[in-house]
């Protein structure tokens, strides 16, 4: 029911409608969204809140929600083609996005309402397809409490910044009196974005609102943003130095896997992103299909397709991803079925640095900066540019699950790849609905052998993997 097309389902048909059902144990702050041909990044897309069945951990007066999203003039389809499009200059001019926020242009926002001493929890969520946000609140005490539904050691912050696909939670405690109205600040921005006045960064203001009859409380907006880094979580600190509240120690390491995030040049002079040389494509059944019918031969990640990109996890280990960011762009990376312990950043080799990348650059000024004891988890990391991030998880969730980059552009030109999870325990516990394997014999997919649609080890019918002409 994870809903990523050709990896864990056929896409609902047109005219169609299908029913998700969940076991939710998990309370938090997430999205849902469209996983076929990235229409979220055309809009369909929308906060999902789980709260606690019992208590909350951290205790609070009421909540808000700040879903962030970027708007463009362009369908993603139209963006895609024109990057892609080998007579174009790449990457190509486009402009900044503008924002909204729930909804709304990020200026025609509703205020909220505070009232005094009291706390308020504050949920921001980053839903945009390719920019990153920041958040403060000035005059007001900020703390983390959560990160992409794991809670935290409470950490105090003068502001919040999220890539792509990220959520934090704060909490805010509301001053003593009522006298005065305050302003909320917002940013959008992608360091890829030329700085063009007025253009990008873009900045929104909205009301906390006190007494709808006070005086408002007016800032230097752009100094207040400029002052919390793109680069980081927050002010002074990044998310590996958040604490889990969980208290769970780094997981040892039974299994690392280096993965090195990059572009190249195919055929026709064609641009696509990389994980290890290889650009993402989806194979002919969905993946998890491929799982479930192989029998003993689903242990053998050649038969999901080479351009799946596809890793074989075993049943609970602990796996280790190094993942390498030796080009200019940072890429928010997002694993589904899990959330991974953030153990390490730290600078990428030199050696792994393209020179047409290394102008402007000093590899050496990223510091390694490691977890504390009781590292934080979450499921969406920004790789910064020139760095690599240590993460950990166990293979405690048999199924089939995506690791990409949340920016969609990235994903659609192929920074993708997929864990293929305990085969041998899914084929003994899971059982497909009848209702998922309807919409794909509506569609005339397969639903049972390889990537290609085919029994054992033939893969005839897969298109060969392109070749990689330059970096």
């Amino acid at each position: 029911m994870d809903g990523a097309a050709m990896v864990t389902q056929c896409g609902i048909p047109p005219g169609k409608s299908f029913t998700y059902e969940y076991e939710v144990n998990q309370a938090g702050t997430f999205w849902l969204h469209g996983h076929y041909h990235h229409q979220n990044a055309d809009g369909l897309r929308t906060p999902l809140i789980v709260h606690d069945r019992k208590q909350h951990l951290y205790k609070y007066d009421g909540e808000y929600v700040f879903a962030f999203e970027d708007w463009y003039k362009e369908s993603f389809a139209e963006r895609l083609a024109l990057t892609i499009d080998p007579k174009k200059s790449f990457p190509p001019e486009s402009p900044a996005p503008n924002a909204l926020i729930n909804g709304v242009d990020g200026n025609a926002t509703k205020p909220i309402s505070f009232k005094p001493k009291r706390t308020y929890r504050i949920r921001l969520i980053n839903m945009s397809a390719a920019v990153w946000f920041k958040f403060a609140l000035p005059g007001h005490q900020m703390r983390v409490i959560e990160a992409d539904g794991k809670y935290s050691v409470p950490l105090e912050v003068d502001g919040v910044t999220l890539g792509p696909g990220q959520r934090f939670s704060v909490l805010v405690s509301a001053l003593d009196s009522a006298s005065i109205n305050y302003q909320y600040l917002v940013e959008v921005f992608a360091s890829f974005f030329p700085r063009i006045p007025g253009e990008s960064p873009k900045y929104y203001t909205g009301i906390v609102e006190y007494n709808k009859d006070a005086s408002l409380d007016i800032v230097d907006t752009i100094s207040i943003l400029e002052a919390i880094p793109e680069d980081k979580s927050f002010s002074g600190y990044t998310d590996v130095e958040l604490s889990s509240a969980d208290r769970q120690p780094a997981f040892p390491v039974d299994r690392s896997i280096d993965l090195v995030l990059g572009g190249a040049f195919f055929k026709n002079n064609i641009p696509r992103d990389i994980v290890n040389n290889i650009t993402y494509a989806e194979p002919h059944i969905p993946t998890l299909y491929s799982a479930l019918s192989l029998g003993s031969l689903a242990v053998d990640k050649d038969l999901y397709g080479i351009q799946s990109n596809t890793i074989v996890l075993k049943h609970n280990e602990s796996i280790e991803l190094v993942v390498y960011n030796p080009i200019r762009i940072p890429h928010p990376m997002h694993l589904h079925g899990h959330v991974f312990q953030l153990i390490e950043y730290g600078p990428v080799d030199p050696r792994m640095v393209l020179s047409e990348n290394r102008e402007g650059f000093s590899n050496q000024t990223a510091p390694i900066v490691r977890a504390s004891e009781y590292p934080m988890e979450r499921d969406t990391v920004v790789i910064p540019t020139m760095q690599y991030v240590k993460l950990r998880f166990r293979a405690d969730n048999p199924g089939v699950w995506l690791f990409h980059c949340h920016m969609d552009i990235h994903f659609g030109m192929g920074m993708a790849m997929t864990f293929v999870e305990a085969p041998d325990v899914l084929q003994d516990t899971m059982v497909i609905p009848d209702s998922m394997t309807q919409m794909c014999v509506e569609q005339g997919i397969p639903t049972t052998g390889n990537a290609a649609g085919n029994p054992g080890t033939d893969l005839s019918g897969l298109p060969p993997m392109p070749s990689i002409v330059h970096f």
